[in-house]
């Protein structure tokens, strides 16, 4: 894909509104809606994942450069860093080991 270096950032703006978007549905579901807490928080989950997959497409460039793979290797190995990191402190304070 070739990279547009001039012009308006039409990516920019379209990832800024979507991410709004995303961000006041899920504080719609928060606050006006009568679903189970397990559910909104699956909702809210959800949203949170989608709108992280989005910016790092719109605005970190993910899809863009001459190698794809290297790209998606770091951002799995940062998922992966931040899934053991977590784990291991939920453990920790949950198990006191």
């Amino acid at each position: 894909m070739a990279k547009n270096t001039k012009g308006f950032p039409l990516t920019h703006v379209l990832g800024f509104i979507a991410s709004l978007v995303l961000t006041f549905a899920a504080l719609f579901v928060a606050l006006k809606t009568s679903l189970s807490f397990k559910t909104i928080i699956w909702v809210i989950g959800s949203l949170a994942v989608i709108q992280a997959a989005l910016q790092l497409f719109m605005f970190m460039h993910l899809n863009e450069g001459e190698d794809g793979k290297s790209n998606m290797i770091n951002i799995a190995s940062g998922v992966f860093i931040a899934f053991v990191a977590v784990a291991g402190s939920i453990w920790v304070m949950s198990f006191g080991m």
